[in-house]
């Protein structure tokens, strides 16, 4: 007989239905890995902020790295929350401008000038958000809580820690003192008061002088330990049990 009258071969739906799943599966697998990728390295890149923040002596050059950290930190911030290309674009351009300004600043001999203080003002102002709009766009997307999530709370945590010290750090700039005893309310001080104070462990060798200081002081423990107490806590014990359902 003829094999030319028979029907072409066709492939079974069931096997294409197949073959889609699983070509799904990696792309979201894949979308995943990169997701976690950018808020393990925005984590990477707040910790380096605050190790040399509260490390680093005091000096023209040490706040043109600072600059460039906090730069990069923002920038992690709004990649990790998928912004839009007319997002990002305003972004790069003024951090380029604080890291330009603050290497003027640098060559000048200026110390603890306006550029660091933007950028650090832009970082806590501009990331939370970001944060958590890219927190909660991939709870949606995947309907559980994943490692992303975690580091997400985690940069949250970090960045709570620093704005407040950079709020002290402006209470002491334009009010003239912060810390009682006339202690200076350099960077390093205002984050060592700031994170001792969020995670209560309170060593008392740096305390704030007026109402205004105890005032802010009393509200960041508690917000830490609210923060810690619900919002981290219910983040990794539900990314514990969606392991068990996964298995």
């Amino acid at each position: 007989m003829d094999q030319s009258l028979d029907p072409p071969p066709t492939t079974s739906p069931t096997l294409r239905s197949g073959g889609q799943d699983a070509g799904a599966a990696r792309g979201n697998a894949e979308a995943s890995r990169r997701r976690r990728e950018r808020y393990g390295l925005l984590l990477i890149a707040l910790v380096a902020v605050f190790a040399v923040q509260g490390i680093a002596s005091p000096g023209p050059w040490e706040q043109v790295l600072v600059s460039v950290l906090l730069a990069v930190a923002l920038l992690l911030a709004l990649r990790a929350a998928e912004a839009k290309p007319r997002v990002m674009h305003p972004a790069f351009a003024i951090g380029a401008l604080v890291v330009i300004a603050s290497i003027a600043q640098a060559a000048a001999g200026v110390v603890d000038g306006t550029a660091v203080r933007l950028a650090n003002l832009l970082l806590v102002a501009l990331a939370p958000p970001a944060i958590v709009l890219g927190v909660m766009r991939s709870l949606r997307a995947r309907n559980v809580v994943t490692v992303e999530a975690v580091f997400g709370v985690l940069c949250m945590y970090m960045l709570l820690g620093m704005a407040f010290g950079f709020v002290y750090g402006a209470i002491a700039h334009i009010g003239g003192e912060f810390f009682a005893h006339g202690i200076q309310a350099s960077t390093a001080h205002c984050l060592y008061f700031s994170f001792t104070t969020l995670t209560t462990v309170g060593y008392g060798d740096l305390t704030a002088q007026t109402n205004l200081g105890h005032t802010l002081s009393a509200s960041e423990a508690l917000l830490g330990q609210i923060y810690m107490v619900t919002i981290v806590s219910l983040i990794v014990g539900n990314l514990g049990r969606a392991r068990r359902a996964q298995r």
